[in-house]
This record gives C-alpha cells, structure tokens and sequence, in this order.
C-alpha cells in the first residue's frame, strides 16, 4: 500500500507539474506573439529606408564615397556585441552564445588583433567579468520586447566607438530565431557598413500559429523593395550628405532587428 501511496503521490506532483509548465508555455508564446507584431510593426519604416539606401546607393554607386561608415581601414581591435539575456532557465540559450563569442574571441587574438566586448544581457555581463575580459560597455534590464530608443542607445555607443577609432572593426554576436525549439548563434558585422550591401535580399519574418493544438512557427517570405528612385530625382542636398543621415539610421534598424530576434529566441 505504501508503494502504491507513493506512486499516486509521484503521478500527481507529475499532473501538477505539467500545469505549471502549461502556464509557462502560454505566457512565453503569447510574449513570441508580441516579438513578433513588434517586428511587423517596424517593417514599413524598414522598407522605406532600405528602398531609399538602395536608391541613393545605386545613383552614387560610380562615385567615390567619403562616409565614415563605409570607409574600411587597417584592423588593430575588433568590438563584439554580445547578445544575452538577463535570466535563466532558457535552455541553451546564454551558454550558446557566450561560447560563440568565446571561440570568436578567441580567433581574433590567434590574428594578432584586440578586441573590446560591448555586452547586452546580464548573463554574457557576469560571465565575462568574472573572467576580467576587455568590456568597453554593457546593458542590463532592456525590455522584454526590445524597444527602437533601447537599440538606438547601443547603436550610439558602437558609432563613438568606430568613429573615435577605438575599433575598427564592430562584431554582432546573437542568437537568429528560427523555431519554436530551434535557434543558431550567429555573427554579423555591423561596421563598417558594406555599400553593396545594402541591397538587401528578401527578409523573413515569424509567424505564431497553432496546429492540433500544439504551437507552432511559420517563415513568411517578404520581398524587400529594390526601386530606383527616379533619375529626374533632384536632391536639395547632395546625395552623398543623404546617404551620411540614413545611415545610422539602417544600423538601428539592423540593430534592433537583431535584438527582437534574440528576445524571440530566449522566448522560445
């Protein structure tokens, strides 16, 4: 009898259990939905300036560009901007990253170069100080569901940190959504800013759908616009002026993209 007493007691701490998680998992996909509107949201503005940098870059594309941000220059340091979260409990989540960033790291120094972290999430924070690593910058407690002022924050930071020649190089290190139960750590350069391409090729975003009601996360392809803009087109400025205000705005844009997916990820 004692045997069967403890066998009902484990099969309901099991049912038990089995709600908690249930709860977890509604909240967490309902906090995906958000990442997700939030990333639908910013499209329009997203099109629009790719359509216009694509434009400006096609008309200046035989004229030789002053901008710093797209001038490469001798490598001396490289800034890693590491992507984590501030809690656990998100399966490998933080340790794929950090090792990412470690191994990238890592194949820097063996090209005799530096390099400086800028980090993003508590956990990359603690683990990197705790191993006294070059950290130029860090940021805690952003939002759940990362905000453009959060992502223009950090992306000032990077510009000071090119322009000012403190790097030469800037490393996006994240983690790229790509299910429910799957994500891949990747790495992006960030600056200097390549001209070709700014001829973005076609974008995805996730969609939150249910099917037997089990969750799951549909790719929807979205073509990004490639129009030239007019040549009759006549600039108040000159173009390359233009092309030196857009900028930073298309590294906010690929900055807080970046980060919506990495929240989507942690998420998931």
């Amino acid at each position: 009898m004692a045997n069967l007493k403890t066998i009902r007691d484990r099969i309901k701490s099991v049912k038990n259990t089995k709600k908690i998680t249930e709860a977890m998992r509604l909240v967490a996909a309902a906090k995906v939905r958000r990442a997700q509107e939030q990333v639908t949201a910013t499209r329009p503005f997203a099109d629009r300036l790719a359509e216009v940098l694509y434009g400006l870059a096609e008309r200046l594309q035989f004229e030789n560009l002053d901008s710093p941000l797209l001038k490469k220059r001798e490598v001396r340091c490289v800034g890693l901007l590491v992507v984590s979260g501030d809690r656990g409990l998100c399966g490998g989540y933080n340790g794929n990253i950090i090792k990412r960033a470690e191994t990238r790291a890592k194949e820097i120094k063996a090209e005799g170069l530096d390099y400086k972290y800028i980090l993003v999430g508590r956990k990359a924070v603690q683990y990197f100080q705790r191993r006294e690593q070059p950290i130029d910058a860090t940021y805690t407690n952003l939002e759940q569901i990362p905000t453009a002022p959060e992502a223009a924050g950090i992306a000032d930071e990077l510009l000071s940190l090119f322009l000012s020649g403190t790097v030469d190089r800037v490393e996006l290190i994240y983690t790229k959504f790509v299910s429910l139960i799957s994500s891949r750590p990747v790495i992006q350069t960030l600056l200097p800013l390549d001209p070709q391409g700014l001829e973005v090729q076609d974008d995805e975003i996730f969609r939150l759908t249910t099917k037997g009601g089990q969750f799951e996360v549909s790719r929807e392809k979205v073509s990004k616009p490639t129009k030239s803009l007019p040549r009759d087109m006549i600039f108040e400025q000159d173009p390359a002026q233009i092309l030196d205000a857009l900028l930073p705005l298309y590294l906010n844009n690929q900055l807080l993209r970046a980060l919506q997916e990495s929240a989507a990820s942690e998420l998931a």
